[in-house]
């Protein structure tokens, strides 16, 4: 009588390596843990095990999430039904998580797949298998936590002594025994960023003028293509260049600049002019932005995700509003939308048409507009041919449920040479050199007030400028605020600013009489 065959269980071998340390030599620890795998699938032949050709390795990977190729592989040939048993060398090989571990063990169970290590004996069927599963896993994850601790201490340390310690080499550098050297042209092109800046005074005009010199970012050799640089300049990475202490010889750890051991190749000079001028565009900006009267502002989308800005234009003293994709502002053209700038005019009455009459049942009468809108608009969306609106209920009020999604018909209407805004905006525009000159005020205050700068003398050095001229320019930090507010309005008297380049009292009652607003 012949005995019957055991059923034949494919098996297969993962592995994993959590360092780049020995992957060179020509028998490393991937093909060490491969061999005692198969050794064992190799002793249970008589149950039926088979060892797959397939490999599973996954080298330089941590242990700490399920993020591993090679994983991925195996659990998409177990979803697949092509697995029997999946063997290891140890279980920390397979994750050091035990909330990992769980989701891995669900995903085996689901599929009926045996788990297998064949330097540690355990039975996952039984409720004391698993038990021990577990403490041996809890041990697997206190001693990552307890390195990953290690190497944190160790690089604080390190960086709190200047050194380098690994991470993006920043551009006008190189990497040479582990520290960090001048690169030997790309400081020059630093150096005329800094200085191209203080000129432009417009972060966007220097991405145009970068792309028109041909200058790109550092070419790096990544594994990953969209971080291997060597593209040109946007708006959000130059931004962070001009802001990067680095260049200043300085290194970075915990929100702390600490003396570094690298030399620095930007003069502190040049450094401060360029960051009192980005304080002072923030600010403008900022300013801008909340003047602006945007009744949609926050929640009008381009459809490709981009938040579209509100921003105005001012063409013989008339004011044109309208909103622009970010992306379009960040200089990132190849991710705009199909529609990147819209008339602010024209969608705001479109858009508040609708909502006015969709929901003229459900308002108040002390509601104003704009708050009619936050509380029924969760999103917009601009398209060539609809805007796609996501409404939403108000809290606390009984409302016949809108359509999560409606599309409103839409044809976006390109701009005109001439204005971009055929509906021109009646508020009076504040005038810019008045407004330049408050805000100026304000930044150099806040670079004396932060200890930036010790004393004017030193404020006026690093801005090229006369002391005298600056002690009367920063007086206009200090005046009266219903002032202030006059010239945010754009009803303040333009010769105003020759008044704010004299000498004039700190009092506010006297201010207004010395400032012709008595």
């Amino acid at each position: 009588m012949v005995s019957s065959l055991p059923k034949p269980l494919r098996c297969a071998v993962y592995t994993r390596k959590s360092t780049e340390h020995g992957l060179e030599l020509e028998f490393n620890s991937l093909d060490a843990q491969r061999e005692a795998c198969e050794a064992y699938i190799k002793s249970q032949a008589s149950q039926g095990w088979q060892c797959l050709a397939q490999r599973y390795d996954d080298p330089a990977y941590s242990g700490g999430n399920l993020e591993r190729p090679a994983l991925k592989a195996l659990l998409r040939d177990i979803d697949a039904g092509q697995i029997d048993v999946v063997v290891v060398y140890k279980i920390d090989r397979l994750t050091r998580s035990l909330a990992d571990f769980a989701k891995l063990v669900e995903a085996f169970d689901k599929k009926s797949i045996s788990f297998v290590a064949v330097t540690q004996q355990f039975n996952t069927t039984s409720s004391m298998g698993r038990l021990t599963l577990n403490v041996l896993l809890s041990f697997a994850q206190f001693e990552r936590e307890l390195s990953s601790e290690r190497v944190r201490d160790k690089i604080a340390a390190s960086r709190r002594k200047g050194k380098w310690t690994g991470g993006t080499i920043p551009f006008g550098y190189v990497i040479k025994n582990k520290k960090l050297i001048p690169h030997p042209t790309e400081p020059e092109t630093v150096n005329y960023i800094f200085a191209r800046y203080l000129e432009l005074a417009s972060v966007q005009k220097l991405v145009d003028d970068l792309a028109a010199k041909g200058i790109i970012t550092k070419r790096r050799d990544t594994k990953l293509r969209k971080y291997q640089g060597g593209i040109p300049f946007t708006a959000g990475p130059l931004a962070y260049l001009l802001k990067n202490r680095i260049y200043l010889g300085e290194m970075h750890h915990g929100g702390n600049w600490y003396p570094g051991e690298h030399a620095a190749i930007l003069e502190r000079k040049l450094f401060d002019q360029v960051q009192a001028l980005l304080t002072s565009n923030r600010v403008a900006k900022a300013t801008r932005q909340s003047r602006s009267g945007a009744l949609l502002m926050g929640k009008l989308f381009d459809d490709r995700g981009n938040v579209m800005t509100p921003s105005f234009s001012v063409k013989k003293g008339v004011r044109y509003r309208f909103y622009v994709s970010s992306a379009l502002l960040k200089g990132r053209k190849s991710e705009v939308g199909s529609v990147g700038r819209v008339q602010a005019v024209a969608i705001e009455e479109v858009i508040t048409g609708f909502v006015s009459k969709h929901f003229e049942h459900h308002t108040t009468n002390d509601e104003s507009l704009r708050d009619l809108l936050v509380r029924t608009l969760r999103r917009i969306e601009v398209r060539k041919s609809c805007l796609r609106l996501t409404l939403q209920s108000a809290e606390g009020r009984t409302v016949d449920q809108p359509p999560q999604t409606i599309d409103l018909p839409w044809i976006a209407k390109r701009p005109s040479a001439a204005a971009t805004d055929p509906l021109p905006s009646t508020e009076p525009a504040a005038n810019p050199q008045l407004l330049n000159a408050i805000v100026r005020a304000h930044a150099w205050v806040k670079l004396l007030d932060d200890g930036t700068y010790d004393s004017i003398e030193d404020l006026s050095r690093a801005v090229s400028l006369h002391p005298n001229f600056v002690r009367l320019a920063i007086r206009a930090a200090f005046i009266d605020p219903e002032i202030t507010e006059s010239v945010l309005r754009g009803t303040a008297n333009p010769a105003l600013l020759s008044k704010l380049r004299r000498d004039f009292a700190i009092g506010w009652s006297t201010q207004h009489q010395q400032l012709g607003f008595a």
